[in-house]
């Protein structure tokens, strides 16, 4: 979707994908110490906010500012700080080896682009930090062609697969891969079984 779309989205009354954080990241971030931890796509922040209620130092970004808007908003209400930043990943970027742990939850990048993204990413990770990830596998384009409302992106190149999540994330130990069918329950725009690539690795 375009930087406009998204904006059509975050604009829309409610949050489009809910306040409470996503299921798996929720279970992975708590059995993690707090550090610093980078949020790419993370929309109106409700996993952003999470974490930053469970005392990270979090650093969210998105190519809306609406979703922006969302987001802090939802942190003052949520009492926690958040850091925001609206812009194209491909335009930002921090130190090397600044964060401990970087969330990856439904951030869909263009196809041509997303393993350039992964690897740049990589690069901010301490090496022993944690990657989080969930996002639609590419089983998943049937699915969402047959029931709209469970959600995803509708090309295959933007949809994931095991096999380039371990090229992409090479030189990290795999917690945890799998592909799995998954009961999404978030907000109006995740409703519905969903086939999604889930990935906890720590960087070597």
């Amino acid at each position: 979707m375009s930087k406009q779309k998204w904006d059509d989205r975050y604009k829309e009354t409610g949050f489009a994908y809910g306040t409470a954080p996503n299921e798996f990241f929720k279970l992975w971030l708590e059995k993690l110490s707090p550090g610093k931890i980078l949020m790419p796509a993370d929309g109106e922040g409700r996993n952003g906010v999470f974490a930053a209620q469970k005392g990270w130092n979090v650093t969210s970004m998105d190519l809306s500012e609406e979703g922006k808007e969302k987001a802090m908003a939802l942190a003052k209400d949520k009492l926690v700080p958040l850091q925001y930043l609206v812009g194209d990943l491909n335009d930002l970027s921090f130190e090397e080896s600044s964060f401990d742990a970087i969330g990856l939850i439904y951030a869909h990048f263009p196809g041509p682009i997303k393993s350039k993204l992964h690897q740049k990413l990589s690069l901010y990770l301490k090496p022993g930090g944690i990657i989080i990830f969930e996002a639609f596998s590419k089983s998943h384009l049937p699915i969402v062609q047959q029931n709209p409302a469970v959600g995803g992106p509708r090309d295959l190149a933007t949809l994931f697969s095991i096999e380039e999540i371990e090229n992409d994330f090479s030189k990290y130990e795999n917690l945890y891969l799998k592909e799995e069918l998954f009961e999404l329950s978030e907000g109006k725009y995740h409703n519905g079984t969903g086939s999604v690539v889930r990935f906890v690795g720590k960087k070597l």
